[in-house]
């Protein structure tokens, strides 16, 4: 029968100064950094924090200082399309580097189903972060609401339209959308279709109504095929009931780049050439785009910027006297290639 482990005792505070031969006052000076410490004093506190092996308690660090240094970015996505989507990666990598450099960490939490938000409401009350971040933000978001009652400091990236007064990033979808459109036309395209996704939230309801506007006349709604999500699955399956719907669509406008992988595989597929018989063109200039054939024509979009830019709003937030603007827009441009 094996010798049950005993945990190994946390060095404290007290043994350091005892190893030290200085005060526990000295030791905790020069643990906070703080003047009027001499040199010697800091080299004798070093060595044996080194000696001891002691690592300072952030729990308890926290319980003092009301702070936790971790903000919370919040992706209201199923786990398949956080995977999916090269745009949450660099959202995540922007916001990790700036917090990162201001020595706070990024925690992570997905919503996929309303025992999610509700778990999550209950995480942000127990103040386990000090700010959050949210991504993709829908219509009536509880969350939302949630951390504008606790006067958490926030930001959204995007801007739902019926969110608390939480400052936001974001891009203009409308403008942008209804600009690639428009150059779409100009090639001559005149039963153009929309794969639309995200309708739930600002990002999607945008260019949809972007897509709309850069047609006028030659909108028609039944050439518009909706689904929840930006996903390849979304484009594969809305290209085909496209189809279905009108065999002559001849122009296409994707609401993202993995929207339109799918669909231009379906085009493939079914031997409709890109883009000599229908012209194609995504959104957000993401990794997709390049893995296309041909290379997609879309709407370059500066996520790791947006992550950057909103933890920054969060963190002048938590300043003393910090404040964030109420929203940022940030510029796109598209990028045509041969798609279209």
């Amino acid at each position: 029968m094996s010798t049950p482990r005993t945990a190994r005792r946390r060095a404290t505070i007290h043994d350091v100064a005892a190893e030290a031969g200085i005060s526990r006052g000295t030791v905790s000076r020069v643990l906070n950094n703080e003047p009027y410490v001499s040199e010697t004093a800091r080299r004798a506190v070093e060595a044996a924090v080194a000696k001891v092996g002691y690592v300072r308690n952030a729990a308890a660090r926290n319980l003092v200082t009301q702070r936790s240094r971790a903000i919370a970015l919040i992706v209201h996505e199923p786990h398949s399309v956080v995977l999916d989507d090269p745009n949450i990666g660099n959202i995540l990598i922007g916001t990790n580097a700036v917090l990162s450099d201001a020595d706070h960490q990024l925690v992570t939490l997905m919503i996929d189903s309303q025992r999610d938000s509700d778990r999550v409401i209950e995480y942000l009350r127990g103040g386990f972060v000090d700010g959050a971040i949210i991504l993709s933000a829908r219509t009536g978001d509880p969350i939302s609401e949630a951390i504008a009652e606790l006067g958490l400091p926030a930001s959204f990236v995007g801007h739902p339209p019926d969110a608390p007064a939480i400052p936001f990033i974001g891009i203009d979808n409308r403008a942008a959308a209804e600009a690639i459109v428009e150059r779409l036309v100009a090639t001559g395209r005149r039963r153009i279709g929309m794969l639309a996704s995200g309708l739930d939230r600002d990002s999607g309801q945008d260019r949809l109504a972007g897509f709309q506007a850069a047609l006028g006349d030659l909108f028609d709604p039944a050439l518009v095929v909706r689904h929840p999500f930006y996903s390849y699955a979304a484009g594969a399956e809305g290209m085909a009931e496209l189809l279905e719907r009108d065999p002559h669509i001849d122009g296409v406008f994707a609401a993202s780049d993995a929207v339109a992988a799918g669909a231009m595989d379906v085009l493939h597929r079914q031997g409709i050439s890109i883009p000599e018989q229908v012209g194609i063109v995504g959104f957000d200039d993401s990794s997709w785009a390049i893995r296309c054939t041909p290379l997609l024509s879309t709407v370059r979009q500066p996520a790791e910027t947006l992550g950057r830019r909103a933890a920054q709003q969060v963190l002048d937030q938590l300043l003393d006297g910090g404040e964030a603007p109420d929203g940022v827009i940030l510029p796109t441009e598209i990028v045509w290639r041969a798609s279209a």
